[in-house]
C-alpha cells in the first residue's frame, strides 16, 4: 500500500489547502476583471478623445504618431524597470506585430474621422464572425456552437438595419471602418498566439511588448506621414489649434498610454475572440456620449434598433463562447485522467 504523510490526510491541512486554491482562483478572476475593465474604460476614452483630436487635428497620420511617441516616452520615464525580452528571436517575433496594431491605429482614426463614432462600434460587432474563421487554424482551436452562430446571425442582422438608414455622407467612412475590422483582427489574433500559455508565446514583458509596439509602430508612422506631406503642414496645424483642441490631443495620447498596456494585459487573459466581444457594453456608452453629450444628428429608429441589436449579439456571443471553453476545458481535464486506476495506491491510516 502507498503510505501518504499525516500531515496530508489531516483535516486541518487539507480545509488550509483547499482556502489557498480558492484564494489563488479569486485573485486570477480579480485580475481578468481588473484587466478588461481597464480596457474597456481606455477605449471609450480613446474613441471620444481620437474623435475630438482628429477634428481638431486633421492630420491621421501625424497625430497617430504624436500618441505612439508620447507612449514610447512613458514607457521609458515611468516603467524602464519592467522591461524585459527574453531572446533576440522573441523580439523579432513579436514586431510581427507591429504592422497589423499601427494599421489598427490608423484606420480608426481615419475612420472617425469621415463618419461618426457610432457607426464604427457597430461595424466592430462584425469582428468576432472573421476572428472565428481565422481562430480555428490555431494550434488549440475552439469548437463552434449553435448559439454562438445564432449570435453571429444576429450581428449580421443588426448591421444590415443600421446600414438601411445610415445617410449617405456617412458612406464614404464605411471603407476604413471595414479595414479596421481586419486589423484589429488580425491585431488580436495574432497577440492571442504569441501571449496565451496554450499557444506559443513571447519571453516579453508587458511594458517591453508596449515599447516595441510603439516604437517601431511610430517610425512606421513618421514614415507614412511624410510621404503623405503631413509633416511640412503639422508645425502650422499645431499652433493654429485652439485650447480645446490643444486638451483633446494631449488627451487622448495620455489614454493611448493605458490602452497599450491594458490591451496587452486583458488580451493574455482571455481568448482573443472573447476580447473582442466582452467590450461590447462601451458601445452603448459610446452611442450615449456622441448622441446626447456630444450633441450629433440623432439616430434613425432603424440605426438604433440595429446597434442594440448587434451589440446584445454581442454579449450572447461573449457569454456562449465562455460556456464552450469552459466545457471544453472540463473534457480536455477528463482526457488527462488515466483510464484504470491503480488499486495499490490506499491511503493507510495508522
Amino acid at each position: 500500500s502507498l503510505h501518504i504523510p499525516a500531515c496530508q490526510v489531516n483535516p486541518y491541512y487539507l480545509t488550509a489547502k483547499y482556502i489557498s486554491l480558492q484564494i489563488v482562483a479569486a485573485m486570477a478572476y480579480s485580475e481578468a476583471v481588473i484587466g478588461v475593465g481597464s480596457w474597456i474604460a481606455c477605449s471609450i476614452g480613446m474613441m471620444v478623445f481620437n474623435k475630438l483630436a482628429i477634428m481638431a487635428l486633421p492630420l491621421e497620420c501625424t497625430l497617430v504618431a504624436m500618441q505612439m511617441v508620447f507612449c514610447v516616452l512613458a514607457m521609458i520615464i515611468f516603467c524602464r524597470q519592467s522591461l524585459h525580452v527574453g531572446s533576440a528571436r522573441d523580439l523579432l517575433r513579436w514586431c510581427l506585430v507591429v504592422p497589423l496594431y499601427s494599421g489598427m491605429l490608423l484606420t480608426s482614426i481615419l475612420a472617425l474621422k469621415h463618419a461618426p463614432m457610432t457607426l464604427v462600434v457597430t461595424f466592430r460587432g462584425l469582428s468576432p464572425l472573421l476572428s472565428l474563421c481565422i481562430e480555428r487554424f490555431y494550434p488549440e482551436p475552439i469548437h463552434v456552437s449553435p448559439a454562438m452562430l445564432a449570435s453571429i446571425g444576429a450581428m449580421l442582422l443588426g448591421t444590415a438595419f443600421y446600414v438601411s438608414e445610415m445617410p449617405s455622407t456617412d458612406w464614404f467612412g464605411v471603407h476604413w471602418a471595414v479595414a479596421n475590422i481586419f486589423f484589429a483582427v488580425g491585431d488580436r489574433l495574432l497577440q492571442r498566439l504569441l501571449l496565451a500559455k496554450d499557444q506559443c508565446p513571447v519571453d516579453m514583458s508587458k511594458t517591453a511588448i508596449t515599447l516595441v509596439n510603439n516604437l517601431a509602430g511610430g517610425l512606421l508612422l513618421i514614415v507614412a506621414a511624410w510621404l503623405h506631406g503631413e509633416l511640412s503642414e503639422a508645425r502650422f496645424a499645431l499652433t493654429g489649434m485652439d485650447v480645446w483642441g490643444g486638451m483633446a490631443v494631449a488627451s487622448s495620447c495620455i489614454v493611448g498610454v493605458g490602452i497599450s498596456y491594458t490591451g496587452i494585459w486583458a488580451q493574455s487573459l482571455i481568448s482573443a475572440t472573447s476580447f473582442l466581444v466582452l467590450v461590447n457594453a462601451n458601445k452603448f456608452v459610446i452611442i450615449f456620449l456622441e448622441v446626447l453629450a456630444m450633441h450629433k444628428a440623432p439616430l434613425g429608429p432603424r440605426q438604433i434598433i440595429g446597434a442594440v441589436i448587434t451589440i446584445a449579439a454581442g454579449a450572447a456571443y461573449g457569454k456562449a463562447r465562455e460556456l464552450l471553453e469552459l466545457q471544453q476545458s472540463k473534457t480536455r481535464d477528463n482526457e488527462r485522467q488515466p483510464l484504470v486506476k491503480d488499486g495499490s495506491q490506499t491511503v493507510k491510516i495508522v
